[in-house]
């Protein structure tokens, strides 16, 4: 009967969490995305006030993707790492797809959310709960999440080819580099 005990250690572990506090987390996966975090966490304080519930701390992953997984999202890690720490009940984003792009990501996320023994919920109220139905949404979201990071991937690359097509620049710059007008690279030293 190992995962009885396995069971039972898992359960003695969590701290009793204080479910009118909440974690704040934050992703965008572009560094162009300048409102992205911003708004984010104005939803997320727009939401603790509007609902009763104190507002401890944010935590943020910018420019990395929603399918990166959890070990290269520090944001997350301290985010998750908080939630034992002060002892919070809430992991709190503003929309579910800021928390993953990618189903067995978020499923995840949830369960290291559910083992300090705290919930995620969304501002926007999508999924939140208990019930089958917030269940079923919860994973019908995700589905579409992840859907949606392979539909963005798919017209990057479609962009990408009619690019190298023309003979266009791919990518960032190097370096030390900038563009010229006809699209040659200079270095930065040359007028």
């Amino acid at each position: 009967m190992w995962y009885k005990s396995g069971m039972q250690k898992a359960k003695n572990q969590r701290c009793k969490p204080d479910n009118q506090k909440a974690i704040g987390y934050i992703r965008v996966s572009t560094e162009e995305q300048h409102l992205g975090p911003e708004a984010q966490r104005d939803a997320m304080k727009k939401w603790c006030k509007a609902n009763n519930k104190i507002f401890v701390a944010v935590f943020s992953d910018l420019g990395i993707s929603g399918g990166a997984p959890i070990d290269k999202r520090p944001g997350l890690i301290s985010a998750i790492e908080s939630l034992k720490e002060q002892q919070a009940g809430i992991l709190l984003v503003a929309k579910r797809d800021r928390l993953a792009r990618d189903v067995v990501i978020a499923a995840m996320i949830e369960r290291l959310a559910e083992r300090t023994g705290a919930k995620v919920l969304t501002t926007d109220g999508t999924g939140n709960g208990d019930s089958p139905e917030a269940m079923l949404l919860r994973g019908i979201v995700d589905v579409f999440a992840q859907y949606e990071r392979a539909l963005i991937r798919s017209r990057t690359k479609a962009g990408l080819a009619v690019k190298k097509n023309r003979n266009e620049r791919r990518g960032g710059l190097p370096f030390g580099f900038r563009l010229a007008g006809d699209g040659l690279l200079l270095t930065q030293a040359t007028v």
